[in-house]
């Protein structure tokens, strides 16, 4: 079924010899691509050779199979989404009938975006983190420049308050209790560190992890499907349980309730994208995430409108409307009372929660890993080392930081929406851009006359791509009726505040590799260090003007030296000065 909805199978040309690293460079213009090969796939990548280097052993493994795959992308869709923004999005669309429109076409927008990720990693299919990947080899000029963007703005925003927020909700609705705001902080910093520590020592111990709450969030969910369809049935307490079906789309939406319904949708369909974070980590990578990303899309999108009905037939819509984010919470209410069932239900929907920090936390630290990797942050190292447990500490150390500020910064009451916009609105831009880049990767390949990959989305569903995400561009700026948005502040103030932290992005760029260089009497080049556990990473050397031209002569386009390529650790000698790497 995922063949005939987006992919156009393109075999390799029969002609196309089995490269390997070792092999030439093929040029384009100012353009090096270097041919790479990993232990994850027989397949060969072409690839800038700015870019972050290939790791042909993993350093974190080669534990992500199927079942793996199924629940590290479940396990991010299913998390507050689907049990906290329902009531907001009937809100916005104005109508049941509407409110359903949209959480079926989170399908179709997640599956189009799934293709557009498939085809970037049948280019490259032994490179982890995604997005970061992606740009990096869509956009290789200017040089650095979408790396800097990416991973400055991946940093800064590489927090998980919003889901940490809800889990301390639910954990408080466990005893009824209605705490005040700086104990809903508490409670989110101290889950979001526990989450933190289970994963920091064994990579496939934490996949384990993951897989097993994974399994009782979809038995949550199913559960909550299942009691949904039995409300309908009449055989519960709640009467009348057609009511809210009676007139489905009686009531009217809004250009901005539209936009911002769709912004809620796609909050809680993401994660359809996660196992493309790990594709280092696996084997066949494309065969594999193409089946096993598409049942789990699939799977989550039939319990996502199955919940919706549930919701819908056991809660009187006004209530609905009314409630802030604990949907899940009404619907245990109406149909089951106050009792201890509702309690153990909202530990469930805890835990779903807490299964979602631990995916997010897996597939973001490979993306901040991958960014650390270009060399465009300080200190490569602490980036791309995976000691001494075999695990991103790094980026898991970044994240829980960033985490903790966010909880702690915004107000209490605006916290959830105004974060969940911010992370959404520079997302949206990377995705228009990554949808438009892969136009620009394929003109570039056959331009080069480098082999066709072996997945292709069709032309109509990359059109469809990038519109969806020109929409989600261009629409928020529409002002809501009255002026006020779903935050106490300017209903603009996260579009403006996404905005210029990619600003600070580029002034950072532009400072860092143009004027401080040109100030100082120095060129950016870039150095490939290996670390004692097979780790890659690029450095980027302060290059004095007067040694370029020795430097030039002694590495390689990928920052080798190639005196002495077989160094585990390069101590880059240009002239009589040694280049300092700290």
């Amino acid at each position: 079924m995922v063949t005939g909805l987006f992919n156009r199978t393109s075999s390799r040309e029969g002609n196309a010899p089995p490269y390997t690293a070792d092999e030439a460079a093929v040029s384009d213009g100012s353009l090096q691509f270097v041919v790479e090969k990993s232990g994850n796939t027989n397949e060969i990548s072409y690839q800038e050779a700015s870019g972050a280097p290939v790791e042909s052993d993993s350093p974190l493994g080669y534990s992500v199979g199927a079942i793996t795959i199924i629940f590290l992308n479940l396990s991010k869709m299913i998390g507050t989404g689907i049990y906290s923004t329902p009531s907001t999005i009937l809100r916005y669309t104005g109508s049941i009938g509407a409110a359903m429109f949209y959480w079926t076409s989170g399908f179709v927008i997640s599956l189009s975006s799934m293709g557009v990720y498939l085809e970037y990693a049948a280019y490259f299919p032994s490179r982890s983190g995604s997005e970061v990947a992606y740009l990096e080899q869509a956009y290789p000029r200017p040089k650095y420049f979408f790396p800097v963007i990416f991973a400055v703005q991946s940093v800064i925003l590489s927090f998980s308050s919003s889901n940490a927020i809800v889990l301390a909700q639910y954990l408080f609705a466990i005893n009824g209790a209605t705490p005040s705001a700086w104990e809903l902080k508490g409670v989110a910093i101290a889950g979001y560190t526990v989450a933190v520590l289970l994963l920091c020592f064994h990579t496939k111990y934490s996949y384990w992890l993951s897989n097993g709450i994974g399994i009782i969030k979809l038995l949550t969910l199913v559960f909550i499907s299942i009691t949904g369809l039995v409300v309908l049935g009449g055989h519960t307490r709640v009467s009348d349980a057609g009511a809210n079906f009676a007139q489905p789309f009686k009531g009217s939406i809004t250009p901005y309730g539209a936009t911002t319904a769709l912004y809620r949708i796609i909050f809680s369909y993401a994660g359809y994208e996660n196992s493309f974070n790990v594709t280092n980590e696996i084997k066949n990578p494309i065969k594999t995430i193409k089946k096993n990303g598409f049942v789990a899309l699939l799977l989550v999108t039939i319990l996502y409108i199955l919940a919706n009905v549930a919701y819908f037939a056991a809660v009187p819509r006004a209530e609905l409307e009314k409630s802030e984010q604990i949907a899940a919470s009404l619907f245990f209410r109406h149909v089951f009372g106050s009792g201890g069932a509702v309690k153990g239900l909202n530990f469930l929907i805890a835990l779903s929660a807490f299964g979602n920090l631990l995916a997010v936390l897996i597939g973001s630290s490979r993306q901040i890993r991958e960014c650390g990797r270009q060399g465009v942050l300080p200190y490569p190292r602490f980036w791309a080392s995976t000691r001494p447990f075999g695990t991103p500490l790094g980026p898991y150390f970044i994240k829980w930081i960033f985490t903790v500020i966010m909880i702690v910064a915004p107000p209490a009451g605006d916290a959830f929406n105004f974060v969940v916009d911010l992370q959404v609105y520079p997302a949206s831009l990377f995705n228009l851009t990554l949808a438009l880049g892969l136009i620009f990767v394929r003109q570039r390949r056959k331009r080069l006359g480098l082999p066709r990959p072996s997945f292709k989305v069709w032309d109509p569903v990359l059109a469809f791509n990038i519109l969806v995400n020109l929409y989600l561009v261009v629409m928020p700026w529409y002002p809501p009726p009255g002026g006020k948005g779903d935050v106490s502040f300017w209903y603009g103030t996260y579009i403006v505040t996404g905005i210029a932290i990619l600003i600070v992005c580029g002034l950072y760029y532009v400072g860092w590799i143009y004027v401080i260089p040109k100030v100082r009497g120095y060129r950016i080049r870039q150095g490939l260090i290996t670390l004692d556990n097979g780790a890659k990473t690029h450095k980027l050397f302060k290059v004095p003007i007067a040694e370029l031209a020795a430097w030039d002569a002694t590495h390689d386009a990928l920052g080798r030296d190639i005196n002495d390529a077989s160094s585990t650790e390069q101590d880059v000698q240009v002239g009589e000065k040694i280049v300092d790497k700290a």
